[in-house]
């Protein structure tokens, strides 16, 4: 057993122990879905995958990124022998992405979801907005016109199906798809350049999807999955408190400082006592304790596939 082989087969076997772990706590996997042929997939992609040095991902990368992304392909019930997902090697870290049929395959998962689908609007072609009851933007009217296909892209629109037949549509402008692009980790390799309709079918349907997914109350493992996925092609995609500490400092201070309702009766008792009342303690001394008690117990972000680390 050569060195690469004896490396998958570490990898694989403790992410099929992860994911039976994860079933038995309620994560349900695509009927059909057989997990091991896409393991096998995932590591004949991963083994033609090089990073910017031009060297194999599958030495380059760390054993943990590797298992990530092979858990989060099988938590979301994706295949790259099917074009769902892609691997992609940044520095010793790898990451999976989905393609624009896999984000289609993941969000039907999704409970509310019955249908979802993108067209892309070429110059001239006919595209008219309205609005429903609600306020809610709606599109009014799209007639394609095959002369129109080779023309330059102007827009993009996705659509979310529910249930209850009801469609939520999703509108973005060729410069707010352009915007989106020119914050994605593969920009420079011109991939949306060169496959322009569907990348941009995928980057409006990723947007439709976010309000989905984030309330969903589908299984969190493969919630969290999908939004991992859909972050690990953008640029500095981290959640951060940007809120200045100063900041933080003087919303507690007027947490602290706001007035307490008090009875006549014990006002009028508060005054005749007022020359015994000992000295206030100083707000400072307050605000700092506070300040470090919500730092102490402020969650700390942690990747559910921590217990898969390649040893």
């Amino acid at each position: 057993m050569n060195e690469v082989t004896a490396l998958q087969k570490n990898i694989t076997d403790q992410v099929s122990k992860r994911v039976k772990e994860l079933e038995s706590n309620g994560l349900a996997l695509p009927p059909k879905y057989n997990a091991q042929n896409a393991l096998k997939s995932a590591f004949f992609a991963i083994s033609k995958v090089k990073n910017k040095d031009k060297e194999p991902a599958i030495k380059a990368c760390s054993k943990e990124s590797i298992a990530n992304c092979l858990l989060d392909m099988v938590t979301q019930g994706l295949s790259p022998a099917k074009t769902q997902c892609y691997f992609i090697a940044y520095g010793n870290e790898l990451q999976m992405q989905r393609s624009y049929f896999g984000t289609v395959a993941v969000l039907k998962r999704l409970k509310e979801v019955k249908d979802i689908y993108a067209e892309v609007i070429h110059q001239d072609d006919i595209f008219e907005i309205d609005s429903d009851d609600l306020g809610r933007i709606i599109v009014k009217s799209f007639i394609p016109k095959f002369e129109n296909m080779d023309k330059p892209l102007v827009g993009a629109f996705a659509v979310v199906q529910k249930l209850s037949d009801e469609k939520v549509y999703t509108i973005m402008t060729k410069k707010e798809i352009d915007k989106s692009w020119s914050k994605t980790k593969a920009y420079k390799n011109t991939v949306q350049q060169d496959f322009s309709q569907e990348m941009a079918k995928r980057t409006v349907i990723n947007r439709a999807a976010k309000m989905f997914v984030n309330t969903s109350d589908d299984s969190d493992l493969m919630v969290d999955a999908i939004s991992r996925t859909t972050s690990n092609e953008y640029e500095d995609d981290e959640r951060k408190d940007v809120t200045p500490k100063v900041e933080k400092t003087k919303k507690l201070a007027e947490r602290f400082s706001k007035p307490e309702k008090k009875e006549p009766a014990q006002l009028a008792m508060e005054k005749a006592k007022q020359s015994e009342k000992a000295p206030e303690q100083p707000k400072n001394v307050i605000i700092e304790h506070e300040d470090e008690e919500m730092e102490r117990h402020e969650p700390e972000q942690h990747s559910i596939f921590e217990a898969v680390n390649a040893k």
